[in-house]
């Protein structure tokens, strides 16, 4: 299948776009939406065929990490530690999951890690360079 283990490495922090109106309108609580400003969240993710294992390490030590299968539900966690249900599909070869306020996309563009968030008109980009 088209876009078999092309998500798999780690993924170091370089840029986004739209932070602050973004976690702004999820209502991100202000001592988390300092600590992830140019957060260097180093993104690790191993996919094998349809399971994915998405780890996000933070700086300080702190490690959120979601597992899931495409097209099946299963729990996850949000930017702000909130937990839910989703099922991510795959679009296009982009991963699509929609988390409780904001549509998550994630795609490999040209060897970078790409990161969509939208919520309500507000998109929220992120970049993250291969390390690994």
């Amino acid at each position: 299948p088209k876009g078999t283990m092309a998500f798999t490495g780690k993924y170091e922090f370089e840029g986004d776009e739209n932070y602050d109106a973004f976690v702004q309108k999820i209502g991100l609580p202000s001592d988390k939406v300092e600590m992830g400003r140019n957060c260097k969240i180093v993104t690790e993710v191993v996919q094998n065929g349809n399971d994915f294992t998405w780890t996000q390490h933070f700086p300080g030590g702190r490690t959120t990490t979601n597992t899931f299968t495409v097209g099946k539900e299963a729990d996850m966690e949000t930017m702000g530690g909130k937990k839910f249900t989703a099922t991510v599909k795959m679009e296009d070869g982009k991963l699509v999951a929609d988390f409780p306020n904001y549509r998550h996309t994630a795609e490999i563009c040209g060897g970078k890690l790409v990161e969509i968030s939208t919520s309500s008109g507000v998109v929220y980009k992120r970049t993250s360079k291969k390390i690994a």
